[in-house]
């Protein structure tokens, strides 16, 4: 019985390492791509993404917007916000131990820069209140809906205790045919890259 236990148990635990290493791989892959985008470029996928987010239903009907003030690796999202701040409530992420928690942004003179690299505002209040939409970047997405982040697992966290909808938005070469999950990854609602809408 318990050679059965270990068997499985190494099973499960190579499958786990599997898992790693293929999520591994993937985030070598798309950073090697976004290397060659150039700042034209990504702003050109980025304006194609969130124009076709701007006629959503969802975001029509939003008034409180969680997004994320893009880093260079990520799909370019300043102009998004800078645009619908004066008529949204534009919320982004900060971190505060291994919990994601939410600041209203106001303007990016109020931003620093914090854990990951990630700008937030430099507020000491977080938002409490309801987000009617959640935009969120990734390492990579499936045609399944689901999605690769970091690793840190501060959204997926976030997504198990708030049911929200969530809309993934990367460059074209993000989305792939599959990607391997674990239990603790959230799937998203929509995908949305600069020539597919997955839903």
């Amino acid at each position: 019985m318990n050679k059965l236990i270990s068997q499985l148990h190494q099973f499960f635990l190579t499958k786990l390492e599997r898992i790693k290493e293929e999520k591994r791989q993937i985030r070598i892959k798309v950073r090697d791509l976004k290397e060659l985008l150039s700042e034209e470029q990504k702003q050109k996928e980025a304006d194609a993404v969130f124009i076709k987010i701007e006629y959503l239903p969802e975001f029509k009907a939003a008034n409180s917007i969680l997004i994320y003030w893009s880093t260079p690796h990520e799909l370019p999202s300043h102009d998004i916000i800078k645009k619908w701040c004066q008529d949204k409530l534009i919320l982004l992420p900060s971190i505060k131990g291994n919990k994601l928690v939410l600041k209203s942004y106001t303007s990016e003179e109020k931003l620093i820069q914090k854990v990951l690299g990630i700008w937030e505002p430099n507020l000491s209040q977080t938002y409490q209140g309801k987000v009617d939409l959640v935009i969120v970047p990734g390492i990579a997405f499936d045609q399944n809906r689901n999605r690769l982040g970091r690793g840190k697992g501060y959204y997926d966290r976030f997504f198990k205790k708030n049911k929200l909808t969530k809309i993934g938005v990367g460059f074209d070469f993000q989305l792939f045919n599959s990607i391997p999950t674990e239990k603790t990854d959230v799937q998203m609602d929509k995908i949305i890259t600069p020539s597919n809408t997955i839903e």
